[in-house]
């Protein structure tokens, strides 16, 4: 009895260290590959103004007559560089029948090659295929690693999920801690480039799958396409017939009342921080510019890692009401932006508890939002619903950073 015993907890132990690496690995995984999107949104004021800084490109200036400290370009422009190929890389790989181990090698390198491109980019060219290198790493590495969950029996998208929140508290304060203490933003991101090197070695080195874990059945869903979704895996029964076109076309009818008001909220979220971010600042205060630039990133980071993390504790149900909230910080933002009206020496703080409140309406939306979509979805219908619904906050980033643009110029000519 007592060898039964030794040999039983012998087994116990060794499955539970099984699981813990699997769920830690799932962690860094989901950091690492969320990792370079933070980055790249963190860096942009302050890559844009080393661009113009060195003079090396006259093409597309803001004529700004004023004393507005404006960069050429608004950072709408790395966003955009930013989403817009994770959203096609997303739309098309789940179809390709391509080996995992292929697909890791190929997520590693394209974000070896972004951080390497944008830190020895001498013009906007260099810099952006930089950043579109990291949009395709991160799109790929987000459906490749969510279809691989299929191997574990461990709630290892529960995991993944949380990682690829910290990456960004952990990105932005890292970015903006390295610079801080005098090292260049072109510098600061050469040296995480380790961050890709820890996607193969924790890909390779850390996950232990379940070999007598086969993918699901052959059924028609759509792959779960938002990195950042918290939720369990659902258990599909291999039996249930496929969702037709028609009944497709009819659940996403009935998921516009989640989707617009989600869609809504991250618009107003984007437009806020890619288009008045830089446009809001304080001169003469403790902090410049791009330090402030900085600060607003991880403030607005720390807002949606806790409110990502509230489910628990509070659902919200109104969902629109948090679009409106939102919209109502796109006018005190663009107001500040234009007239200035918070004093100097103050007004720093009154920004950062706004800034701070805008990334929790935004992550409560969010994760109340798929909450309630998988609340009232069928077991046919839920993997479906959930996968089409996080198309809304893709697709209403890429439209804020569109509208940034124009108006970021326009901000930058009025005068003061």
């Amino acid at each position: 009895m007592s060898n039964h015993q030794d040999l039983d907890l012998s087994r116990s132990t060794g499955t539970n260290q099984k699981q813990n690496r699997n769920l830690v690995g799932f962690w860094f995984l989901g950091l690492f590959n969320n990792y370079g999107f933070v980055i790249m949104l963190s860096a942009a004021h302050d890559l844009l103004k080393e661009d113009k800084n060195d003079g090396h490109e006259n093409l597309n200036l803001v004529r700004n007559n004023s004393t507005r400290d404006c960069n050429e370009l608004s950072t709408g422009t790395i966003l955009l560089a930013d989403i817009i190929p994770a959203i096609m890389v997303k739309s098309v790989a789940p179809f390709l029948a391509v080996n995992i181990h292929v697909k890791i090698a190929t997520v590693t390198v394209l974000n070896a090659l972004s951080f390497l491109l944008v830190s020895f980019s001498k013009n906007h060219l260099t810099m952006y295929i930089g950043v579109i290198f990291a949009s395709l790493g991160s799109g790929l590495g987000e459906v490749s690693f969510l279809s691989y969950t299929h191997y574990f029996q461990e709630n290892v998208i529960s995991a993944w999920s949380s990682g690829t929140g910290g990456a960004g508290v952990i990105g932005a304060g890292s970015y903006a801690a390295l610079t801080a203490m005098g090292i260049s933003p072109r510098t600061t991101v050469l040296i995480m480039i380790v961050v890709p090197m820890g996607i193969g070695l924790t890909f390779w080195g850390l996950l232990k799958p379940n070999e007598n874990i086969s993918p699901r059945a052959n059924i028609d869903t759509v792959p779960l396409l938002d990195s950042e979704e918290d939720q369990s895996p659902q258990h599909v029964n291999g039996n249930q017939e496929p969702l037709t076109v028609i009944e497709k076309l009819t659940r996403v009818k009935g998921l516009l009342k989640y989707m617009i008001p989600l869609g809504l909220v991250y618009f107003f979220e984007y437009l806020i921080n890619q288009g008045l971010y830089e446009l809001v600042y304080f001169p003469d205060i403790f902090l410049n510019h791009s330090q402030q630039y900085r600060w607003y990133q991880l403030t607005y980071q720390t807002g949606v890692l806790i409110s990502r993390s509230s489910l628990a504790f509070i659902v919200i149900r109104k969902i629109y009401l948090m679009s409106v909230f939102q919209g109502i910080n796109v006018i005190i933002f663009t107001l500040q932006a234009v007239f200035w009206l918070l004093p100097n020496t103050s007004g720093i703080y009154f920004v950062l508890i706004l800034i701070f409140w805008e990334g929790l309406l935004g992550g409560a939306a969010y994760v109340n939002t798929f909450h309630r979509v998988s609340e009232e979805s069928v077991d046919r219908e839920r993997e479906f619903s959930l996968g089409i619904s996080s198309l809304a906050d893709s697709s209403a980033i890429g439209i804020a950073g569109v509208v940034a643009l124009p108006l970021h110029n326009w901000i930058c000519k009025l005068p003061l």
